[in-house]
């Protein structure tokens, strides 16, 4: 059993998704000073990222 594209998006969507949710975590508890806001501002873009993924399932 081969995975098709839709798999494939899928799972990029969802290691995306943990992975932005891990940064924003990061710069929530781990750096508090400006390094933080960076943290944050690139678990933003990983879950933007994300949903363009997910949106994409089934179109490509």
């Amino acid at each position: 059993m081969g995975m098709n594209k839709n798999t494939i998006l899928g799972w990029a969507a969802f290691i995306m998704v943990l992975m932005g949710l891990l940064l924003i975590g990061l710069g929530a508890f781990r750096y508090r000073d400006v390094s933080g806001w960076g943290f944050a501002a690139v678990g933003i873009g990983f879950l933007a990222n994300a949903w363009v993924f997910s949106s994409l399932k089934g179109r490509v």
